[in-house]
């Protein structure tokens, strides 16, 4: 385990393009915008400091008026890494600094989760990127392609993520279990900076899936397994309207 105190900082993309959910960081949720709620369980977390990145000026206003940090980035990054790693630039971070990728639309996510990714990181000095997996319970899982699948090392590294059944289990009487991957990540800063640089990945473009540029580019993936998943994000109406019941706001 690591020796040192746990020392990280959270950023938390957020624009308000979304095709199946319009102005969704802004989306009303007790009286407080969506990204708000997300910046305020981040801020239960050990981290040292929250800052949500943006390149809305709405979403920035919105942030001074609750007095949450936020940074304004370019409008033109492809993925949210893309624009974390922006931040990571603008505060001149040092290499060895953990940045943990809050999503901007998990208002319910546990603050312990996200220390738990930091950790994770921070006692794999050798790996880029931490990230979470679950047991999968439900076998219906196991071949969605929306769940994601990762396979690990020995050493709890990601050897493989798929929206395939993996592994595959050729011998039914074989004992195996599935894990599904739960996307949230640690960086270290330094590898925020060569992100930025690599191509896209074959597996990647055919799986749709970013983490694979860095494992196709030779980077180590540290996999924390927890107990139980996180209560689900925010992808349409629907998953908004329980949201806000489940925080106590009925008025839809």
């Amino acid at each position: 385990m690591s020796q040192s105190p746990l020392e990280f900082l959270v950023v938390i993309p957020a624009r308000l393009g979304s095709t199946r959910l319009p102005r969704k960081p802004l989306a009303d949720i007790g009286g407080k915008p969506m990204v708000i709620r997300v910046a305020e369980r981040a801020k239960a977390s050990l981290a040292q400091s929250v800052i949500v990145a943006t390149d809305s000026p709405e979403i920035a206003q919105a942030c001074q008026e609750h007095r949450i940090e936020c940074l304004l980035t370019s409008a033109d990054h492809p993925t949210g890494t893309d624009r974390i790693a922006e931040v990571a630039r603008l505060l001149k971070l040092p290499p060895q600094t953990l940045v943990v990728n809050v999503q901007g639309d998990e208002p319910l996510i546990p603050p312990e989760l996200i220390n738990q990714v930091a950790q994770t990181l921070a006692d794999h000095p050798a790996c880029a990127i931490s990230t979470v997996a679950v047991q999968i319970c439900d076998p219906a899982e196991i071949d969605n392609p929306n769940a994601v699948k990762v396979v690990l090392n020995k050493a709890g590294e990601a050897l493989y993520f798929s929206r395939a059944p993996i592994p595959f289990v050729r011998d039914p009487n074989t004992s195996t279990s599935h894990l599904r991957h739960l996307g949230i990540y640690a960086y270290r800063a330094e590898f925020l900076q060569a992100y930025t640089r690599l191509d896209p990945a074959p597996p990647e473009q055919a799986e749709a899936l970013e983490q694979l540029r860095a494992l196709w580019n030779g980077y180590r993936i540290a996999v924390h397994i927890a107990l139980k998943a996180p209560p689900a994000g925010v992808d349409t109406a629907e998953d908004l309207e329980r949201v806000r019941q489940i925080l106590g706001d009925f008025s839809a």
